[in-house]
């Protein structure tokens, strides 16, 4: 389809709601192209009630945007959609969100590599962000942020120094990448000997990288993975993780994140509820907005 320039512009939101953190994109698209990036927004969710705090952080979008929220096309929800059902239009999965989110930030992405705060999945997309093959971790929680965050906390070292610290290390400790309860063992046998907390770390996201790039392996990832979720800001998990696909036997994999990946789902749902829109209108459907109405689901 042909860019319309002449066409009106038409917002959106998406929100994803996770396991550690609501986040919302306010995007604006013409025609039910390409859209741009309107504002985002995220909080932590940090034992709160899910249900206000989606409500919000939604609110808090739509003032940044300096949008009322009945001028809003489409509410798309991803995650736990249930939270947003009071004000989402309709809902669209993961998988699918992260993928179209992924593509929009980085249009090189062949993989998506979402690392949440309870699991980690590798996704295989095409050009225009369709699946094709997919992987999740166990239920074992040691390859996510979660996991890292309670390694933190026991080393009692905030979360945004963890990445730059593994830089720092020197000679890594190697950790169980099997069980999480086994490797928080691991990291206090280490640091009742003495483990300096840069190797310790740098163990963990050694531990960590090792099981995602068998994920990614797993699905044939090709070209460049983008790296979603909230520790795609985490530098020493990238690194690590660059260097496990480095030194692995598998095709050459890219490698990269930016300021904007945490978004990817909430981004992706924004642009296919925009697009949802536009098909129905196209179709004459009589298209529920957030004002009421029947709540959709969307593959």
């Amino acid at each position: 389809m042909t860019m319309t320039n002449d066409a009106p512009w038409v917002y959106s939101a998406g929100i994803d709601i996770g396991a550690g953190a609501v986040k919302v994109v306010i995007t604006k698209s013409r025609g039910g192209e390409q859209g741009e990036i309107v504002t985002r927004v995220c909080e932590r969710i940090r034992r709160r009630n899910v249900y206000e705090l989606a409500e919000r952080v939604f609110d808090d979008a739509c003032k940044s945007a300096g949008l009322k929220p009945d001028k809003l096309v489409y509410v798309a929800s991803t995650g736990d959609g249930e939270a947003a059902e009071k004000f989402a239009t309709g809902h669209f999965y993961s998988m699918t969100t992260h993928a179209r989110g992924a593509l929009f930030l980085d249009n090189d992405a062949r993989a998506v590599l979402d690392i949440g705060a309870l699991h980690a999945r590798a996704i295989k997309i095409d050009d225009r962000s369709k699946v094709l093959n997919h992987r999740m971790t166990s239920q074992c929680a040691s390859g996510t942020g979660q996991f890292v965050e309670n390694i933190a906390r026991y080393l009692g070292v905030p979360l945004e120094d963890v990445g730059g610290l593994s830089l720092k290390a020197t000679a890594p400790e190697q950790v169980s990448g099997i069980c999480a309860v086994l490797a928080e063992t691991d990291v206090i046998n280490m640091v009742s000997r003495g483990v300096s907390t840069q190797d310790i770390l740098k163990g963990i996201h050694q531990s960590i990288a090792g099981r995602l790039g068998k994920l990614l392996r797993a699905i044939k990832a090709e070209h460049t993975v983008f790296v979603s979720g909230g520790m795609a800001l985490d530098e020493g998990m990238i690194t690590a993780l660059r260097e496990a696909l480095a030194t692995d036997r598998g095709v050459p994999l890219k490698v990269v994140a930016n300021a904007d990946s945490i978004f990817a789902g909430a981004l992706g749902a924004a642009l296919l509820g925009a697009y949802r829109r536009h098909q129905l209108d196209r179709r004459g459907g009589a298209a529920q907005t957030n004002s009421g109405g029947t709540h959709e689901r969307a593959a």
